[in-house]
């Protein structure tokens, strides 16, 4: 059973981040249940894991062909993803193996910059992921409402995302395990009518419906921002990295698979839809697939196809929520935040991390889908600045440091590589529009307040702070490495 000391009495100690040295992490507090049976997850659903924190599946792209029309949409989910999510990517790679507890990208931004940054981005990505988990609810409701037109508003929908909310919640505190095994069910399911669709629309299809534009008539802001929001997180899983079987192995090989799975995902029935039905981009919105399955092949695709979407966000929403939740728990271990939020549950779960990440989804479930996606966006990509900033700030500070998988370039490469990307979130911040930047920018603000009055709280033993003793400093995993290549 881990060992945990005060951090008012250790913060020397504190300020050194953990390293992976082929220790094995069992992350349990002494008031916590032994973790020792509990299941690390293996490949398989750490791969669908990564789909669901970054797809899920077509559904929400369809906004792409209505902002842009089909050549764009195809063009930017075939470019997007070497500009973005493969650097994001190799970047989680690298880092994740490099640190594979569950503070993921908030340790490494404390080793780079300082709890005071480490935290800012932690609260970022924390409410950014709260907020994309508000989406699914909203998804899910927009593809059952043309058949069943009462999910449309009032009461009903209300009381609908009040019960999954809920159901979706005992999922997580049930196990990570079972969560991954619920992935890949669901991820086959959602996948399996789109293959179909592809395949009844093969003598249907018109390539010249590919290759329609009208670069005069682009609305830039809806476009860039669902390419954006359909191809990011993946980030997401570091945070899961303590639960993780072998993950120096099994992280960067998860992420490769889950890269090409998600890919293919999109483009495979965007192609299928734009090019087998005449154009009507206005037509093109959110659940719209659901009618191209329905022209496509009748109104049992179209049934599969929302079946399909409704238990795609259930995904979506478990994996989304184990992020939020397991990156709650490694703030605390870090004593960023207190101790209550590394209390696991019997199923080796953090529970208080999953009944504070439902409520702040109900309490933005509100807000319409366009207005979810800008606002995560925003403060998405603050946090993806910080990231880049301390993955160069350590590999010139700390060249030395046992990284178990590698970025294969050399630090100027590495700049190289994340120059478009963050040239990408200087132009998604830009296309904000007013009323997400100042909702965005006050959420910050009160980031940046809230990690000085935490302070004050452990200082006047208002609440109680621990560190986990047993998170290893990767600043003597780099001395060993120095001292044993000069013996050799």
């Amino acid at each position: 059973m881990q060992k945990l000391r005060s951090t008012a009495s250790t913060r020397a100690s504190s300020l050194h981040m953990g390293e992976f040295r082929d220790t094995e992490y069992n992350f349990v507090n002494e008031d916590s249940p032994k973790l020792g049976n509990t299941r690390k997850v293996s490949v398989i659903p750490l791969v669908f894991l990564i789909f669901y924190e970054v797809s899920g599946g077509p559904f929400g792209i369809e906004d792409s062909v209505q902002a842009a029309g089909p050549l764009l949409a195809i063009l930017g989910f075939l470019i997007f993803p070497f500009i973005w999510s493969i650097p994001e990517a190799l970047v989680t790679a690298e880092m994740g193996t490099m640190f594979p507890e569950n503070g993921g990208y908030v340790v490494w931004v404390s080793s780079a910059l300082g709890h005071f940054w480490g935290f800012q981005q932690g609260w970022m990505k924390w409410l950014s992921g709260v907020i994309d988990n508000a989406l699914y609810p909203v998804l899910f409701l927009d593809y059952l409402k043309s058949g069943i037109p009462d999910f449309g508003g009032g009461l009903p929908r209300t009381v609908v995302v009040l019960i999954l909310t809920v159901a979706l919640t005992y999922m997580n505190y049930r196990g990570l395990n079972i969560v991954g095994w619920m992935a890949v069910f669901l991820g086959v399911f959602s996948i399996l009518p789109f293959i179909l669709m592809g395949l009844v629309a093969i003598p249907k299809l018109q390539p010249s419906r590919w290759l329609q534009v009208d670069i005069h008539n682009v609305n830039w802001s809806l476009y860039l921002n669902t390419l954006f929001w359909n191809l990011n997180y993946w980030d997401s899983i570091s945070t899961l990295a303590g639960e993780v079987d072998n993950p120096k192995r099994t992280l960067p090989k998860a992420l490769f698979y889950a890269l090409i799975l998600v890919v293919v995902g999109y483009l495979y029935p965007l192609l299928a839809g734009t090019g087998a039905i005449p154009l009507d981009r206005e037509s093109w919105t959110d659940g719209y697939f659901s009618d191209v399955a329905k022209i496509v092949a009748g109104v049992w695709l179209r049934w599969w196809v929302q079946g399909a979407s409704a238990l795609s966000n259930m995904g979506m929403f478990v994996a989304e929520m184990s992020s939020d939740s397991y990156q709650l728990l490694g703030m605390a271990e870090r004593g960023m935040l207190p101790e209550f939020f590394s209390k696991r549950s019997r199923h080796g779960t953090p529970l208080v991390g999953i009944l504070f990440s439902a409520s702040g989804v109900l309490l933005l479930s509100w807000m319409s889908f366009q207005e979810i996606v800008a606002a995560e966006n925003f403060l998405y990509c603050f946090g993806m600045i910080l990231e880049y900033v301390a993955f160069i700030k350590l590999r010139l500070s700390h060249p030395n440091a046992s990284r178990p998988y590698k970025v294969p370039l050399g630090t100027a490469g590495c700049i190289l590589m994340i120059v478009p990307p963050t040239i990408l979130i200087c132009v998604v911040l830009a296309l904000a529009s007013f009323k997400v930047m100042i909702v965005s920018i006050i959420a910050m603000l009160i980031g940046s307040v809230l990690q000085p009055c935490l302070k004050q709280v452990e200082k006047k033993k208002l609440l109680k702070f621990t560190l986990n003793s047993d998170l290893p400093d990767f600043r003597e995993s780099e001395h060993e490495s120095a001292v044993e290549s000069l013996i050799a």
